[in-house]
């Protein structure tokens, strides 16, 4: 070593610049951007279809009650031979509790017994249920409308 002349430290260079099999770790904005645009995508076209089919189960489950409760009333029509008076009639032993109707309250609307066909005429009872909802289906028609 010369008299006066500055000692230099060895270059380090990092191993990992220029080798092909190590690759840089994260995301480049632009990927970030395109996989963010592909989720909200995806969620555009899901959210509509789930509700949907949230709002079609809705109106299963009350074509189910309305089956259940007409049939439930035509049992006890049969059995007692004469119709109910009103719902909680059926709730002994016909059914276990009355549904909700599909604005999930109990706003069941009851149709008078055919006078013709009452097992007592002086006395008619109930001789159906329908939804008291004014509420559209799917379908355009009024749920009050539905009778099974």
């Amino acid at each position: 070593m010369k008299f006066g002349s500055k000692a230099r430290s060895p270059k380090v260079r990092n191993p990992n610049v220029g080798n092909p099999k190590v690759h840089n770790r994260g995301f480049t904005l632009i990927e970030m951007v395109v996989v963010i645009s592909l989720v909200l995508i995806l969620l555009a076209i899901a959210l509509p279809r789930y509700d949907q089919m949230i709002t079609r189960s809705r109106e299963a489950k009350l074509h189910e009650n309305l089956v259940t409760l007409n049939k439930a009333i035509e049992e006890y029509s049969l059995d007692k031979k004469k119709a109910p008076m009103s719902l909680d009639d059926l709730v002994p032993g016909y059914v276990k509790f009355i549904p909700d109707d599909i604005t999930g309250s109990n706003t069941w609307q009851t149709e008078p017994e055919d006078s013709q066909e009452a097992f007592d005429p002086t006395q008619p009872g109930i001789g159906g249920v329908h939804s008291g909802s004014d509420e559209i289906s799917t379908e355009g028609t009024a749920y009050s409308s539905w009778k099974h």
